[in-house]
């Protein structure tokens, strides 16, 4: 697997802002953010990009940010996290069996990547989506991770369509969307608690 880079700077508007941010926020992570957890790991969750006062300042996928908190809450009630809260990089949170990465690595102008940056991080996430083991399960929040997971395959996207709980056999395993669990789709109900838990507890019969 090629080696993660954190000082990537191959979209120049991404490595602008980014600089930029460096400026306003000096305590920030502020660069490319890695994955999260087992490299090894059968269960791989894919969201969108690092949030601007999350993964952004923190350095960790999900962690200081809305969506952070379902999610650390979900994958502790399912067995794939030592404790249901993700607090900073350097906390004793582990994950059991599972990695969490993004499609785009690093924090986009208004949280919306372009195309040509989905395209180009997507020669790291197609990295890790292929070094996978056999039997995996991908987990990707929202439509724009799941593009991303088709393209890292490098499939034909009009034959995945994506759909909340949607299960789409792969080579070697298998790929569950799920809408993404940021504060808007909570708040506005679009993704409920229970919705959500439902997809990782099939996740975990599928790795059972």
């Amino acid at each position: 697997m090629t080696s993660f880079n954190t000082d990537c700077s191959q979209c120049e508007r991404l490595a602008s802002f980014l600089a930029d941010v460096r400026s306003d926020y000096p305590d920030y992570f502020a660069r490319p953010v890695p994955a999260f957890g087992d490299q090894a790991a059968h269960c791989c969750i894919v969201g969108l990009a690092p949030g601007m006062h999350g993964a952004n300042a923190s350095g960790r996928p999900f962690t200081g940010d809305h969506a952070g908190i379902l999610l650390y809450q979900t994958l502790h009630k399912y067995g794939f996290a030592t404790k249901p809260e993700s607090i900073a990089a350097d906390d004793d949170l582990q994950l059991i069996n599972c990695r969490i990465t993004n499609a785009v690595k690093c924090l986009p102008p208004q949280n919306k990547p372009v195309a040509a940056e989905i395209n180009t991080c997507n020669n790291w996430l197609s990295e890790e989506l292929k070094s996978l083991p056999d039997n995996y399960v991908i987990i990707a929040l929202g439509g724009i991770a799941h593009k991303a997971v088709i393209m890292g395959f490098g499939l034909k996207q009009s034959e995945y369509k994506f759909g909340h709980a949607a299960e789409h056999p792969l080579d070697r395993g298998v790929l569950i969307d799920s809408y993404h669990c940021s504060r808007y789709n909570t708040q506005t109900k679009r993704l409920t608690t229970p919705m959500f838990e439902a997809v990782f507890q099939r996740a975990k019969r599928l790795l059972d």
